[in-house]
């Protein structure tokens, strides 16, 4: 294993970036407005390419304000939480071009595969995009560097230090 600095990372951000793409990806669906999934699309996009979650906003002037979420400041690898937003948004956008294509089944087929993951991530403290990230990395895929943080399966949230 090689010795890496780890970055402090808000898992709250990270928190509240799945829980909205959850509500709007399960409101497209139930509205049948694929405009949503077409904009989470670009938020989750739009944050990969700024290297912060995407909905990063709502969380500064929403959730953490209110006391819905509290800050949770973990040493942590940015590199593959910004990885799962981008495959994310690449499962996004396919999702609604499929929609507007009228291939309904794999656009909200796409959609919840996004919608099933965050969840995954936001209760279940397990990023598979993360993990993913990982393995690239194991393989030497070039621009896959980080390794996981010491004693933490590749996905798996960081403990807290005590």
């Amino acid at each position: 294993m090689t010795s890496q600095t780890l970055q402090k990372v808000d898992h709250a951000a990270l928190k509240a970036n799945q829980l909205t793409i959850i509500t709007l990806n399960i409101l497209a669906f139930i509205l049948n407005l694929p405009i949503f999934a077409a904009f989470v699309a670009v938020v989750m996009a739009a944050g990969s390419a700024v290297k912060l979650p995407g909905f990063i906003l709502l969380y500064r002037y929403f959730f953490k304000p209110l006391g819905i979420l509290k800050p949770d400041v973990l040493d942590d690898n940015p590199e593959p939480h910004r990885f799962a937003q981008f495959l994310g948004s690449v499962f996004m956008a396919g999702g609604a071009v499929s929609l507007y294509l009228g291939a309904t089944t794999l656009g909200w087929g796409l959609v919840w595969i996004v919608v099933a993951l965050a969840a995954l991530n936001a209760f279940g403290g397990f990023c598979v995009g993360c993990a993913v990230y990982y393995w690239l990395a194991r393989l030497n895929v070039p621009g896959f560097t980080k390794t996981p943080p010491a004693g933490i399966f590749p996905g798996l949230k960081p403990k807290a230090n005590a």
